[in-house]
């Protein structure tokens, strides 16, 4: 029997040519052994899968190899090459400073510089995971490093750069490796399957390119794991399964869900997600690239920025055309708030949940936005009992369908029924307004009285401003100005400054007239009046305090207080 040899070891790159989505790295330093340009010292740093070894070992075989090709590839029939395939060779050495990384390990590593090569030109010498090695083995290294032998060269590889000594880095030529895009592990997977007459198809590898997070050694590795369970005809439904990824269909449905505002429908779908046994917070990080995967299919020049195979590109351009900048905006900070305090949340269920009841609710609340921005509580005379209410999911029932082909024929979608409330309320206020407007008759003093209670009432909070409107009786002036009296400029300047249009958005709703306005005049207090009765604004009283106690002026002048 054959002995298996995982993907990720069997097609491991030999030549400049096979190392995938590297292609600067590989550039340079082909041009490098080109023109004879070799630095003493070089650092490999990138995340883990990325060719950061694979790369170093490329390297010095090419450079110690006896016949390099025109385009700076080993020959791979020269001793060097050879010795270095079958693992004998006495140029190139490789150490783990994972394991290795005492000052003993070091010293040895140092003495063996002293050896010229016995085959090629250098004898190099590659750490790998450079940024374990303890102090003091840096320090014993340094020297080394900064003036080894002529022959000497020495490649670091480490996934954590920022670990490795200042000291270190200044003596080396840096390389950072990027990771791996989806398209290009996708097409090197297809090859590989190709290669290993699997089928399977491109959808399939899109999910794996993903999963492994632009490290190719882990995409081979997942790449086996489906190929163990599912043979030589692999499935998308296998991969998913296999691998525990949520279907993005869960996604588009929630999003053709969330757009109809049916949050009832959401919750039941996330429950079903949770009863497969995946994870709330990976799901909600999951609905948050969905949304801007949507995001990105509304402008062409994002398009590139999608990563999918055509037909999942398709369905993100479809349903894309659904949803609206201003809620693909609202829906991406609900999700990412969410997703930042999952795991600070006692209720971390429910926490999800009230995000996906928001995204139900970004579209219905989008059209009544700006009516309950400025509403106010406004107590209706007898005659206006029947108001229009803002249409909300709580004020709307529908008959629940009997069945699925009911539920498709009586499907209805509430913004479309908020759409038509607002457009019949805005008829309706019109149709007075114009009613109204040709009449052009005055108020009437008794009108106005109707109305007041409701006035006052509506400043119960705040007892100041209602004894201040109350002190004295209201006139009609020029036909639709109504007066109110005040005690000094100071309370004129305040009310009309912070209340005048809640007290004539009032007075021409509850009096049917547009023209109604208010009017405000100062009016002295009678001498003889009775201190107590007198009413103070909070600019009148700090004025007043100031006065009668000039310790609080000073207080206030000194620590430079806003008392109003």
């Amino acid at each position: 029997m054959e002995q298996f040899v995982v993907s990720a070891r069997k097609y491991r790159p030999q030549q400049f040519s096979d190392v995938v989505d590297q292609d600067n790295i590989v550039t340079t330093l082909k041009n490098a052994i080109k023109r004879k340009q070799l630095a003493h010292a070089y650092l490999f740093c990138g995340p883990r899968g990325v060719g950061k070894t694979t790369c170093a070992r490329i390297f010095a075989r090419i450079i110690n190899c006896l016949h390099p090709t025109d385009t700076m590839e080993a020959c791979g029939t020269c001793e060097s090459c050879v010795s270095f395939a079958e693992g004998r060779s006495y140029s190139i050495h490789e150490l783990d400073a994972a394991s290795n990384n005492s000052v003993d390990d070091i010293r040895e590593l140092i003495d063996k510089v002293r050896i010229p090569p016995q085959v090629g030109k250098y004898s190099v010498y590659i750490i790998d995971e450079v940024h374990m090695l303890s102090q003091s083995a840096f320090n014993a290294f340094l020297k080394t490093l900064e003036e080894p032998p002529s022959y000497a060269l020495f490649i670091l590889a480490t996934t954590e750069k920022h670990k490795v000594l200042p000291t270190i880095l200044s003596r080396c030529q840096v390389f950072d490796f990027n990771r791996i895009s989806i398209r290009a592990m996708t097409r090197y997977l297809a090859q590989v399957a190709q290669k290993e007459e699997v089928t399977i198809g491109q959808e399939s590898l899109q999910v794996i390119a993903q999963k492994a997070d632009g490290a190719m050694r882990d995409a081979l590795t997942l790449l086996d794991q489906c190929i163990a369970v599912s043979g030589k005809e692999v499935t998308y439904q296998q991969v998913i399964s296999n691998l525990n990824v949520l279907d993005r269909e869960y996604y588009f449905r929630l999003t053709a869900m969330a757009l109809e505002g049916r949050y009832e429908n959401m919750l039941v779908l996330f429950d079903e997600i949770l009863t497969r046994g995946f994870n709330a917070l990976h799901f909600i990080g999951g609905l948050s690239s969905h949304f801007r995967d949507l995001l990105v299919c509304k402008q062409p020049k994002s398009l590139p920025l999608l990563e999918y195979g055509e037909e999942t590109a398709r369905k993100y351009s479809e349903q894309s055309q659904a949803c609206s900048l201003p809620f693909l905006f609202k829906a991406l900070s609900i999700c990412t708030q969410a997703e930042a305090g999952y795991k600070q949340s006692n209720l971390p269920r429910l926490h999800v949940e009230m995000a996906l009841i928001r995204l139900s609710q970004v579209e219905n609340l989008s059209g009544v936005k700006e009516e309950r921005k400025e509403d106010t509580e406004i107590p209706a005379r007898p005659a206006d009992k029947e108001v229009v209410r803002p249409l909300t999911q709580e004020n709307v029932t529908l008959p629940a369908p009997k069945n699925e082909t009911e539920q498709t024929a009586t499907t209805v979608s509430i913004r479309d029924l908020m759409q038509k409330n607002r457009k019949a309320k805005e008829k309706d206020m019109e149709q007075v307004s114009l009613s109204e407007d040709a009449s052009s008759r005055d108020l009437e003093m008794e009108d106005l009285e109707k109305v007041l209670p409701g006035l006052y009432d509506l400043f119960k909070n705040k007892p100041n401003l209602s004894s201040t409107l109350k002190r004295y009786p209201p006139r009609i002036l020029e036909g639709c100005k109504v007066e109110f009296c005040v005690i000094n400029e100071l309370q004129k300047t305040w009310i009309e400054e912070h209340y005048g249009g809640t007290i004539n958005k009032y007075l021409r709703q509850a009096l049917r007239n547009n023209k109604v306005c208010m009017a405000l005049t100062v009016k002295e207090i009678v001498e003889n009046s009775s201190p107590g009765n007198t009413c103070y604004m909070p600019e009148e009283k700090a004025k007043f305090m100031a006065e009668k106690h000039p310790e609080v002026a000073a207080l206030r002048d000194d620590l430079s207080l806003d008392i109003s």
